[in-house]
């Protein structure tokens, strides 16, 4: 079975923690498509050009996820994000994962609308701003980063601003995504909507 799922949304609002139990829980593949732009972002701080570093980019480099969640990779793969070239460069790698036999689960920006417009399963993650700066000031200080959440919140409003205005693939929610906003729903119940929505069409395909 090849079934192929779509999660959307923008920083910090819990698509990448519904993705990972997605997956989990019936044996798919998972691809953090963020990581792709981190990881070609992280080059570009190194010097190197945003679409030669798209083109080489192999899978060391995403290999050390940890080092590709700094405040400083996040903007440069942002910036990096709105490039039509590098968007192209990561497009097939991308496809061809989400068919791969046994199912995949990606996440990022742009799945279900330009990556996976047939995706079986679409669901777009969101939450309140506030909601979503308390969550990432929290991981990033629990990793040791030294950020006030006034930081963390504009640094949000700074990525949310470019992804959407962007002209090559904005970030927006597909027209027949399933809607999950954890402002004022847990991960637990946001996950379980999830599954639920993924066993329905994982049953209809068999």
């Amino acid at each position: 079975m090849s079934l192929t799922v779509a999660i959307d949304g923008p920083a910090a609002a819990g698509k990448g923690t519904i993705a990972r139990a997605v997956a989990e829980h019936f044996g798919f593949a998972h691809l953090d498509t963020g990581l792709l732009y981190r990881a070609v972002g992280r080059r570009t701080l190194n010097g190197e050009g945003a679409i030669m570093a798209a083109q080489s980019l192999t899978a060391e480099d995403v290999a050390d996820a940890d080092a590709l969640r700094t405040p400083d990779v996040a903007q440069a793969a942002s910036q990096v994000a709105a490039m039509p070239e590098v968007r192209a460069a990561l497009v097939d790698f991308q496809r061809a994962f989400a068919r791969r036999i046994g199912g995949a689960v990606l996440d990022g920006r742009d799945i279900g609308t330009v990556i996976c417009p047939d995706a079986e399963v679409k669901l777009f993650v969101t939450a309140t701003d506030d909601v979503r700066a308390r969550r990432r000031h929290k991981e990033l200080v629990g990793k040791g980063h030294e950020v006030t959440l006034e930081e963390v919140a504009a640094d949000l409003a700074e990525r949310d601003r470019r992804d959407a205005a962007r002209i090559t693939a904005p970030m927006t929610a597909a027209a027949d995504a399933l809607l999950l906003d954890t402002s004022t729903l847990s991960i637990d119940d946001a996950v379980a909507r999830a599954i639920e929505r993924v066993g329905q069409q994982a049953s209809a395909a068999i």
